[in-house]
C-alpha cells in the first residue's frame, strides 16, 4: 500500500475527544501534496495515527453549512 502524505495546514476545532486521548477535529489539510481540503476525522495525540473520516472542498463544506443553519433541531 502507497503511503499517504498529508500536512495539516490549520486545526481549526476539536469537536470531541475519546478516554484514549483521540480527539475528532476539522482540519485543513493538504493529502499527497493536493490543494487543502477541511476534513473532519480522529487523530491520535501526535497525529500519527488517524482513523476514517471525510474530506469537503470549500463548496461542500457551505453547502452542508447552510443545510445545518436550517435545520430547525440545531436552533
Amino acid at each position: 500500500m502507497a503511503e499517504i502524505k498529508y500536512d495539516i495546514i490549520e486545526n481549526l476545532a476539536v469537536l470531541s475527544e475519546g478516554n484514549k486521548g483521540w480527539k475528532k477535529e476539522l482540519n485543513l489539510i493538504s493529502w499527497n501534496e493536493r490543494e487543502p481540503k477541511y476534513d473532519i476525522r480522529d487523530w491520535s495525540e501526535d497525529h500519527k495515527k488517524m482513523g476514517k473520516g471525510i474530506t469537503f472542498s470549500l463548496s461542500e463544506l457551505q453547502k452542508l453549512k447552510e443545510y445545518l443553519n436550517n435545520m430547525p433541531e440545531l436552533e
